[in-house]
């Protein structure tokens, strides 16, 4: 009688262990694709008085900002991500799980830009220092520093738009 019971529980335990370590071999993960929210507009005003206005969502949470531009599959050309933080202090930052290549653009309290990062590859967790004290980042598509020739000393000024 112990060993039949013993037994009904070896098989009964068998079974369930191989019903758990069963699975779907049908069943794909699927990530959603991020897609930008117009959050702002951004104007840089380089030396020469000419004039890039952008398309902007901004991060100005903890989540928004660990997040960034992760996991986007591209952005137009009139779009970026502006970082605003509380403090200004050297920023560093890094492209895990992100998708695109982008050039970063530090700016300090005073609106102006005080250096770039170019040419950030995708999914590259190197540090990627603002090399002065920020309170933005502005990230946009890789070579637009270049396109539009910006410089240390260019401003910015954005607004906000109500949704």
């Amino acid at each position: 009688m112990v060993l039949k019971r013993f037994g009904f529980i070896l098989v009964l335990s068998i079974s369930l262990l191989s019903l758990s370590n069963c699975k779907d071999d049908n069943k794909v993960i699927t990530q959603t694709e991020v897609h930008f929210t117009k959050e702002g507009e951004l104007t840089i005003t380089k030396a020469d008085n000419s004039k890039v206005v952008l398309d902007i969502e901004i991060a100005d949470t903890d989540f928004d900002v660990q997040t960034g531009l992760m996991y986007r599959n591209s952005m137009k050309m009139n779009q970026g991500m502006l970082f605003i933080f509380e403090d200004v202090t050297e920023r560093y930052f890094y492209m895990k799980n992100t998708k695109i290549p982008l050039d970063l653009i530090y700016i300090d309290e005073n609106k102006s830009i005080v250096s770039f990062q170019k040419n950030a590859k995708p999914f590259d967790e190197t540090s990627l220092p603002s090399n002065a004290p920020a309170k933005y980042v502005l990230e946009v598509n890789v070579g637009l520093v270049d396109i539009w020739n910006l410089s240390v000393g260019d401003s910015i000024v954005f607004s906000e738009v109500s949704n």
